[in-house]
């Protein structure tokens, strides 16, 4: 796999691994990944795409994943939190907006494009209810609200959610493969060889089982933003994949429905995954929502 060298943010107590791609003058977009996942999983490809239609791209690493600091608490309880419970949450979804904002800060840029997926759509969600002034335009990519009712996993997912990825490399790239044949696009072909590549080059970066957990406790806690996505302004497009097992279609068509004027992408086939066929309706979708808040600006 191309390696690219991480960079690194102080943002606060923590440090943040960042990578840029493309030319500095273009107009910047933030790329956000998803519960447990890295930088690196934004395909270095996919970013060169977008790199290639104008953007300045910044991809980073989530507090406790990949190469960005791991926090220093315990896991909640994760059961209690999924019967509806309260759980105390070392950090909220707003804290890892804050990271986002801080890298972006430590570059020196004022307003970014914001794309996350997953997690990472709840995360750029977060960070346009925050500073809406910040945030050029918004895609949010196979996620939810926070709204309980449209953002449950299937229920035979339940089980990856909750079982702690083993320690062991060779364990561990069994383990990734077979999550993301639970979780990916059914109506795409899967390449089993970049998949080992991938698990493996996660697994080399930074394996950190626990900064998982806290993640998840972090989207547990952080509650539903549906009455603030409804105050949103800020360009925004929502694209969601019809066999979605682990954010269910619902989920992206409540997003959409939440935020004023949001553009809905809905694309047959696609789980909960990015599979090479896709990005051309993502990246499209994305360039269409930056041209729709260039429009809008002011000149």
């Amino acid at each position: 796999m191309a390696e690219m060298n991480d960079q690194f943010a102080r943002v606060g107590e923590l440090e943040i691994a960042y990578q840029t791609l493309g030319d500095a003058d273009d107009p910047p977009l933030v790329l956000v990944m998803g519960l447990g996942s890295q930088l690196i999983h934004w395909d270095l490809e996919f970013c060169e795409q977008l790199a290639k239609r104008g953007f300045r791209v910044i991809r980073f690493d989530n507090r406790d994943a990949g190469r960005s600091t791991k926090i220093k608490a315990p896991v909640p309880n994760l059961v209690r939190a999924m019967a509806g419970l309260p759980i105390k949450a070392p950090y909220l979804l707003d804290d890892m907006a804050g990271d986002a904002f801080g890298v972006l800060d430590h570059l020196g840029i004022e307003r970014a494009h914001v794309v996350g997926v997953s997690m990472g759509g709840m995360i750029a969600q977060t960070m346009a209810i925050r500073r809406p002034e910040r945030v050029l335009s918004l895609a949010s990519v196979m996620s939810t609200t926070g709204e309980r009712r449209v953002g449950r996993p299937k229920l035979r997912l339940w089980g990856v959610l909750f079982r702690r990825a083993p320690r062991d490399r060779q364990q561990y790239i069994e383990y990734f493969v077979r999550v993301f044949r639970m979780v990916g696009s059914p109506g795409f072909p899967v390449d089993e060889d970049r998949l080992r590549e991938l698990a493996a080059a996660t697994y080399d970066r930074g394996h950190h089982p626990a900064g998982t957990g806290r993640q998840l406790a972090a989207i547990m806690a952080s509650g539903d933003r549906t009455s603030q996505l409804r105050r949103l302004t800020v360009p925004t497009v929502v694209i969601h994949g019809t066999d979605d097992p682990l954010v269910p279609f619902r989920g992206g068509v409540a997003t959409a429905r939440a935020i004023p004027n949001a553009e809905f992408v809905a694309i047959p086939g696609m789980g909960h995954d990015l599979p090479r066929e896709v990005w051309p309706r993502i990246i499209d979708a994305v360039v269409a929502g930056a041209e729709r808040a260039a429009a809008a600006q002011p000149a």
